[in-house]
């Protein structure tokens, strides 16, 4: 029978939803506590698919699961699998590429509209006793402190899913949108009528800059003092896909030293934040925390996906998902299946 092992799961999960794809060819779920590669693989080296719920698998313990079939991420990244292995030792690896997009760029928006419109600052007048003190805090003498979102450039970072997704709100609010990505085609762009730049050009224009880049090694600490220093002063930047991909000293700066007016984060550098990061005490940062894909809707979607792709990699089905087609040959010529 096929061996499933769920690494660190929450003790409250219960896989009802996975399980309406398993249990019908016999698979169960199982779970297993561990601290260390040694301890997964001393435990589950047999296992045909291995999901890593709270835990990171290295080269080293993807080496090791010697009969392992399928890594599902159960989320949209993969920074918490060694792809690169899992493609070497022809195991899949697939994601939720399109379960969250909605959610995802819903909460953009809504972390546009907290930091450019000032929500948490105004909810928190309106809540402490000084609700007729605001008009006259919030414009100063010569300086708006509240841009008009209608009519201004959205740029984004990486044009994916999540990316067009935005777009479209944006559009939908009369902004011009703006984007960098180097992996999607012209026409691409062309059919959601958004503006092919530089990275540099990104920067420079957008009046909000969203970000929506993957963690990769390329990526890392990609966003940082130098694209910061392009931005408009009354300039608001966003992020919703992995906080490692910018150099938080260089937004710290830039938001300390007025070269930006704001932003607006659902993810961090270090998650959870040390209590002493200077942005969770900043009044033009609003953030959350690694939040942006979760509703009632799709919490269920993305569990009920996860079953169906663990069935058809068990039933040599190549799931939706797939984030590395180059291990498809030598996952095809493994041998039997077990159901």
């Amino acid at each position: 029978m096929a061996r499933v092992v769920a690494v660190n799961a929450h003790p409250e999960v219960t896989f009802e939803h996975e399980l309406e794809a398993l249990t019908p060819i016999g698979v169960a779920i199982e779970r297993l506590r561990v601290g260390s590669d040694e301890e997964l693989l001393a435990a589950a080296a047999d296992a045909d698919v291995v999901v890593p719920m709270g835990y990171r698998l290295s080269a080293a313990a993807v080496a090791g699961l010697v009969h392992c079939r399928h890594i599902p991420s159960g989320g949209i990244g993969v920074d918490h699998i060694d792809v690169e292995a899992a493609t070497a030792h022809g195991i899949l690896v697939t994601n939720m590429a399109d379960t969250f997009v909605e959610e995802v760029a819903n909460h953009t928006w809504m972390l546009l509209l907290l930091v450019a419109r000032r929500g948490l600052w105004l909810h928190g007048m309106a809540t402490s006793g000084r609700w007729a003190e605001a008009l006259d805090q919030l414009f100063p003498v010569q300086r708006l402190a509240m841009p008009r979102v209608t009519g201004q450039t959205l740029g984004l970072v990486s044009f994916g899913r999540i990316a067009r997704a935005v777009a479209r709100r944006a559009q939908a609010f009369g902004m011009e949108v703006v984007a960098f990505d180097p992996y999607v085609a012209d026409d691409v762009f062309a059919a959601h009528g958004v503006e092919r730049v530089s990275v540099d050009e990104v920067f420079r224009r957008g009046d909000v800059v969203s970000c929506h880049l993957p963690w990769t090694a390329e990526t890392t600490l990609m966003i940082g003092e130098r694209y910061f220093r392009l931005m408009k002063p009354s300039a608001i930047f966003l992020n919703t896909g992995r906080g490692k991909v910018v150099d938080e000293r260089g937004l710290i700066r830039a938001l300390e030293e007025g070269r930006i007016a704001g932003a607006g984060l659902d993810v961090l550098e270090q998650e959870p934040p040390d209590p002493a990061n200077p942005l969770l005490r900043m009044a033009n940062v609003a953030i959350t925390p690694h939040m942006a894909s979760v509703s009632d809707v799709s919490s269920v979607a993305r569990r009920r996906l996860l079953g169906r792709q663990i069935a058809d990699a068990l039933l040599a089905r190549v799931p939706v998902g797939v984030v590395n087609p180059a291990a498809l040959e030598s996952w095809r010529g493994r041998g039997r299946w077990l159901v």
